[in-house]
């Protein structure tokens, strides 16, 4: 089996990782979360700053009255061999080693002003402070702020809610071991730490309980009752610790010498003499060091799985945002056109019906051209007045002897004209919902989201192409509408010839071949003729359309551009692939966390398991 400190040690390793990679905390629950640490709770002025110092055998923590610790001190103790120089970090000054401990309490102090001011105000972002030392064992420590009754001076009403919310955050999660810290002097009924510690783990079996200024009891009185688990039973056992005195603290005198005191007051103790063994900061920091190893051997199999789903999760992520791209020219000419296939599928499903979009251009043929075509002139154009005007015009000198055939052709070729509105309204219509669909394509083909160079690339080619596909369909509308001008059905107008006038008056209008009926008759068959015309455009302007852009945009939409890429140079090619820096940074910070994640795996089996 692994020994403690290598078990520890490791847990140790991959809390720090994950707090550098700011794997910590969060939704859901985080790696560094899942591993369990000590949490010390108790009241100000408790004595709690001062456990943590005889844990550590250091003295390195800030004091003064009132509030002293206003935000978290996560605290990572890491065992060194002996004769090796003890040293301490902080993860905000990473690069910086701190060998005199009077200067950690300063960093301490001004990183805590920087966050809440020179006030007693309070925050909940931790300092997550590493201490590597001979004289200490691997242990997470977390030091909260004192919890309070009463607002003082300088601080808001909500302090006292504030301070127990933000305690409880840490202490109610099931990997927290509770340090509950109480002072002899102090009845435990109304401890602060222990109050909260039943509510929180009813059962005890988070709760350490630790009895600090065992030295200032008053005389004829001690704490036996509560140190031998009568006055309140936890299923671990009570620790008695004595604290240097203010005198000691005033006379610099340090850790290793009050440790030694610390014995030496349980073993000539009258009181305690028996419970010596069993008292001490010493014996404090061995007996979380084997829980905690105890703890985390329980907690393997639930860390390893919460690991693997946790890869899981990174690999899925990252597969949709897609993997590091390789620096060859070859690599990168294949991932570009491959980003365009995935933008070609997406396009392709809008105008299919695979997705919404396509049907706005059966639209364009089904309501907007219809409704264009019934709003043309051809009332205005074919009234009496423009017809008699028209075929007057068109006589000339010599009036027209049977039908008036040039006044006919004037009048067709001035209604047909009126066609090549809709027609290139069409036209532009279908133009504007392609490029829409290709936008819509760009922004919902995924593949193409982290690279946004090339996104502007395909958007630029595609629109270049879709302009050509407009010009194209433009001039074949046009035709279709010339081509009606150009060669008139002439059996429409023999059939015409063949039918019976009617109201005739051989005697009356017929003689005057400028009456108002005869014009009128003309006006009638150019419309008639005119009517069978807007059918047949009607039809086949959409196919027009739809044979020039749509299909056009289906089949070689990105063709010119396939042709550029492939002529271009690594470094274009590079540059199509730039990415966005804020994707390239989630990347990479996804990367750091599955490293992370393996790594602990591997680790975690490795040792737990020898």
């Amino acid at each position: 089996m692994a020994t403690m400190e290598s078990l520890i040690g490791l847990v140790n390793r991959i809390q720090r990782a994950c707090t550098v990679l700011g794997d910590y905390g969060g939704e859901g629950m985080s790696l560094w979360e899942a591993l369990p640490s000590v949490a010390v709770v108790g009241g100000q002025s408790s004595g709690k700053s001062s456990v943590l110092e005889s844990v550590v055998g250091r003295d390195f923590l800030p004091r003064g009255s009132g509030i002293v610790t206003r935000r978290p001190l996560v605290l990572q103790l890491h065992k060194l061999d002996k004769g090796q120089s003890e040293y301490a970090e902080f993860l905000h000054a990473p690069k910086k080693r701190f060998t005199e401990f009077a200067s950690v309490r300063r960093e301490i102090q001004e990183e805590t002003d920087r966050i809440t001011g020179k006030t007693k105000q309070i925050s909940n972002i931790p300092i997550h402070l590493s201490i590597y030392s001979p004289n200490v064992v691997n242990l997470t420590l977390i030091d909260l702020p004192g919890l309070t009754k009463v607002a003082v001076e300088g601080q808001p009403e909500s302090i006292v809610e504030d301070i127990e919310n933000m305690v409880r955050s840490y202490v109610e999660k099931p990997n927290c071991i509770i340090l509950a810290i109480s002072p002899a002097n102090q009845d435990i009924a109304t401890s602060d730490a222990i109050k909260l510690a039943r509510e929180v783990d009813p059962a005890g079996e988070r709760t350490f309980g630790v009895v600090t200024k065992l030295d200032l009891m008053d005389k004829g009185t001690n704490a036996l009752d509560v140190l031998e688990g009568r006055s309140y039973r936890l299923q671990h056992p009570w620790v008695g610790i004595v604290n240097r005195s203010q005198a000691d603290i005033n006379k610099n005198v340090d850790m290793i010498a009050a440790r030694r005191k610390e014995r030496e007051y349980f073993e000539t103790s009258p009181e305690y003499g028996h419970l010596s063994h069993k008292m001490g900061s010493e014996y404090l920091a061995k007996l979380l060091s084997k829980h905690l190893e105890t703890v985390i051997r329980q907690r393997i199999p639930s860390i390893i799985a919460l690991i693997n789903k946790t890869i899981d999760e990174l690999n899925a992520e990252l597969d949709r945002i897609g993997r590091p791209i390789a620096v060859d020219s070859g690599a990168q000419l294949y991932t570009i056109l491959e980003m365009c296939r995935a933008f070609d599928r997406v396009f392709k499903e809008h105008l299919d019906g695979g997705r919404p979009g396509g049907d706005r251009i059966y639209g364009v043929f089904d309501h907007q051209l219809p409704a264009a075509l019934k709003k043309l002139p051809f009332d205005r154009h074919l009234s009496l007045k423009n017809v008699q005007k028209i075929v007057s015009e068109a006589d000339g000198y010599q009036p027209h002897l049977i039908a008036p055939e040039q006044g006919y052709r004037r009048l067709i070729d001035g209604s047909i004209s009126y066609f090549k509105g809709p027609a290139e309204a069409s036209v532009d219509a279908v133009h504007f919902v392609l490029k829409e669909l290709v936008r819509k394509s760009i922004a919902e083909t995924e593949e193409l989201k982290r690279f946004p160079s090339l996104q502007s690339d395909i958007a630029a080619a595609a629109t270049e192409a879709l302009e050509k596909f407009r010009d194209e369909s433009r001039k074949t509308v046009l035709r279709l509408v010339d081509m009606e001008s150009s060669y008139l059905t002439v059996e429409f107008f023999r059939k015409l010839h063949l039918e019976p006038e009617k109201n005739s008056n051989p005697s009356g209008p017929n003689m005057d071949r400028y009456a108002d009926n005869h014009f009128r008759k003309i006006g009638s068959n150019v419309n008639a003729y005119i009517n069978m015309v807007c059918d047949t455009l009607k039809n086949s302007i959409p196919k027009a359309v739809v044979y020039c852009q749509v299909r056009e945009a289906k089949r070689s939409l990105l063709n010119q551009f396939y042709a550029h890429v492939g002529r271009r140079e690594k470094e274009q090619l590079g540059a199509m692939l730039d990415e966005d820096p804020a994707l390239m940074e989630r990347r990479t910070a996804i990367a750091k966390r599955l490293e992370l994640y393996k790594s602990a795996r591997d680790e975690i089996d490795s040792v737990a398991w020898k």
